[in-house]
Order: C-alpha cells, then structure tokens, then sequence
C-alpha cells in the first residue's frame, strides 16, 4: 500500500531555536522563499473529553493525555505556539491557563461539569463549538492556521472549526471503534455506532490523518476507506528525561517499600477490559499454582483506576483476586504522577501489556525507557513498541497460560530482566518528543500546503 509517511526532520530552520524561550506575542515577519511550505505560527488542539491537566490513570485520561501535553511543550519549543481547548470538569476554573512556555489551555463550558460519562459527550459537542468559535471571535481572522484534533469527539468540532476558519484540519485517532470491536475483551461493551459513522465523517474531513505506527494507517485505509496520501506515520515520542533508568532498580524498590529481592511483574493503566488486568491475575495464580514456592517472593503492583466499562465494576479486580487466592501478592495502587510511575517502571521485573487493542502503547516505551523489558499482546502497535525477544516478548492472544509461560522465562532466568532492559532503555531512546514534534510540524506543513493549492484551484 502505497502511503505518504512523513519524514522524521531533526531539525527545523526558522526563529528561535529547539528549547529555546519563546518570544512575546510580537513576531518579526517570516522569510519566505519561494515554494517553501510555512509553519504554522499558532495552532488550535482540539481535545474535547480528556483535559490535558488531568492525572493519567484516572477516568478517561490516559495515554492520549500525556501525548498532547509531550507533543504540545515541543511543537511550542519549535516556535509553534499551540492553544489546547477542553471541557471544563469543574466550576471555577480560569478560563485559559498557561501549561508551559507556549502552551495555553482553554476550558470550555459546555455541560454539566461532573457526572457527564464520555459517551454522553456528542449531545454537548454543540456547545463546546460555540465556546471555541466565541474564543476566535476574540481574534484577528487568521489567528489560527490549522486545527489539529484528538480523538472522534474533538475531530467533529475540528471539522466545523477549520471549514469556518479557512484552516486545514488534521485529526489523531488515537483509537477506533472498528479496530476496538474487532478484538472485544470477553464481557465488553462494543463501541456504538454513532461513533462509527462520526469517525468515518471526520476521516473524510480532515486533510492529514496521524497515524501512530504504518499499522495504524493501514486500518484508516481498509477500515474507514482514508485516502492513503493523507495518513501520515509519526511514532508518538517518551520524555526521556522523565523515564530513565534513573539510580537504578533496588533504589526505586527502596523508594516504593517492595522488597529488594522479589520478582515483581507490574501493570500500570487504566484498569478496564480493553487493558485486560484480570490476564496478568489469572497467569500469577497458574504460576503460582506451578510453584508454590514462589509466593514468598512475588509482589504484583496494579497501578491505575477504573475506566471506561471498568467503572460497572470497580471492585471486579480485587475480587477476582480474592477469587484466585493470590490477594496476598497482589497490590493495588490508585493512579500516580508521572514522575512516580518512572519509579514504578525502575522497580519493575517486567511490565505486563495483555491488552485487546492499542493504538500504540505508551506505556510500554516508558518502563522500556526507565530499563524494564516489557511482556505484551501482540496487537495494533506494541509490536512497533516492544522488539519480541530482544526488549521483551510478544503473546499471540490472551490465554493466561501464554503469559504464565512467559513470565516463568524472567522467574527462571533472572539475567533476563537486566539484559533485556538494557536493550529496551536503547530501544526507547529512539522515541524522544522532540522527533515527534518535528514530524509532526512536517505533517502540518505538509497540510497548509495542500489546503492553499486547493483554495487556489476552487478560485482560479
């Protein structure tokens, strides 16, 4: 299949430089030469259900957070300032607040401010476009040059956005409702089909999809038939400073009180079928059942909230612990920062990914960047995240038996976790923010460009 991918560009000539401060409002005017595609100057991020200050890990913010928040600070360090709008959750809050250097986050009043589950969203996505167009009408004309969506909800006001605006739209996925219903957890609740046919709307909508790995793209195409020049790839990026191999992995364990000694297997998510936890518990009690022995240097940290259809039963997982007879191993962790969860990763055997579906899988490039080799489900784009053998293994489908068998490789092998998580720290290293920045603003430029050669087309 033949598909534009975008190039990854290290570095971009213009004003200031990667890093540096950002200048006041006031700007020199842009050389332009001719032919040059231009960088937008400001664009709107259109993130309608997850706000970017929310803690990952809890409710609806999950990876998708941490990526606009990552992608936001770099896309401002290259000189493109960036304005987020998302709902407001809770009454009082400043209409606009500054996330960074660059980076301003707008709330939008649109709905109840707590109380509202996401898939009673669409019924407040009129609202939230009247308080995004009430924000521009505070502007000059042009303020924007480009609209860049997140998730389906957000895409169907970036469309409406940039058609009024004259700007290109470009819209991340992040997941899909057919990829997701393709491969339902057991007892899950498909995705409806007014999602289906909004994500198909925006698809043909925007000009510029992103595509988090080549996989990815080709599902745009075979499910939502995306025209193939539009999805472009552009990996999302890990802070490398954040997550590290840092002091080391029996410091992190003195940190988090684990035992210096112990085979510790971890998941770190939302806690909900889509992420399959209850596959982690259920290969613990077979190896666990294979050798007894073990229980007495076995911790299982589960570090997350309830999410999603999660929420029908949040105590399911405690239960089923209890239910197996392992609630003595396993410790559950409400949600943390992100500068805790690197030490979670650091005290790590291995992190354990058994989910149903991931558009990427971020997680598993942070613990690989903090030194923990990394046991996943072979689906959407952990096979791009995790190098099978080399930084961790990949399980085809999720029978307990599989990871149970996996996981006795690391128990019987222990050199395995330090080898394998020095690869997987070099591995990691090669998805810094600032290379997905600067795809990323190729991707726009690449848009702008098309988007003015077919206004010229219509009016020549």
């Amino acid at each position: 299949m033949s598909q534009y991918v975008s190039r990854i560009a290290g570095t971009f000539a213009g004003p200031g430089r990667p890093g540096a401060a950002r200048p006041g409002p006031a700007r020199s005017p842009r050389l332009r030469l001719p032919g040059q595609h231009r960088r937008p100057r400001r664009i709107a991020m259109l993130s309608v259900h997850t706000s970017p200050l929310h803690q990952p890990g809890t409710g609806d913010a999950g990876g998708m957070n941490v990526y606009i928040v990552e992608l936001a600070k770099r896309l401002a360090a290259i000189d493109i300032e960036v304005e987020i709008f998302t709902r407001a959750t809770t009454g009082g809050l400043d209409p606009a607040v500054e996330l960074a250097p660059g980076v301003l986050v707008r709330h939008v009043d649109a709905g109840p401010y707590e109380g509202l589950a996401k898939e009673e969203l669409p019924a407040q996505l009129c609202a939230f476009t009247h308080g995004v167009m009430q924000a521009w009408a505070g502007h000059r004309a042009d303020h924007y040059d480009l609209v860049h969506s997140h998730y389906w909800l957000s895409g169907h006001v970036g469309w409406l956005a940039s058609e009024r605006w004259g700007v290109p739209l470009v819209h991340a996925m992040h997941t899909m409702a057919k990829v997701k219903n393709a491969a339902l957890a057991e007892g899950d609740r498909p995705e409806p089909a007014a999602r289906v046919i909004g994500e198909t709307q925006v698809v043909r909508a925007a000009d510029r999809l992103i595509a988090n790995t080549a996989e990815e793209a080709g599902e745009l195409v075979r499910f939502y038939d995306a025209e193939p020049a539009k999805a472009a790839v552009v990996h999302p990026g890990v802070n490398l400073d954040r997550f590290c191999p840092g002091d080391g992995r029996a410091a992190a364990r003195a940190r988090l009180g684990l035992p210096p000694d112990a085979f510790i297997p971890l998941f770190a998510g939302r806690i909900q079928p889509l992420k399959a936890p209850d596959v982690l518990l259920r290969a613990v009690a077979v190896l666990l059942d294979q050798d007894p022995a073990l229980r007495r240097r076995l911790v299982v940290p589960v570090v997350g909230g309830p999410s999603g259809t999660g929420l029908a039963k949040p105590e399911g997982l405690q239960k089923l612990a209890a239910r197996l007879g392992i609630a003595d191993v396993v410790r559950f962790r409400p949600p943390v920062g992100q500068d805790r969860l690197a030490d979670w990763f650091r005290a790590a055997s291995v992190l354990v990914m058994p989910s149903y579906s991931e558009s990427f899988g971020l997680v598993a490039i942070e613990a690989q960047a903090a030194g923990t080799p990394v046991v996943a489900a072979a689906v959407g784009g952990l096979p791009v995240a995790v190098r099978d053998g080399e930084t961790g293994f990949l399980v085809a489908g999720h029978e307990p038996e599989a990871y149970a068998r996996v996981l006795r490789e690391f128990v019987d092998h222990p050199e395995l976790v330090g080898r394998m998580g020095e690869a997987a720290s070099r591995h990691a290293r090669s998805f810094g923010w600032d290379t997905a920045a600067a795809a990323t603003a190729e991707v726009y430029m690449a848009a702008m460009h098309d988007h003015r050669r077919h206004v010229r087309s219509h009016h020549g």
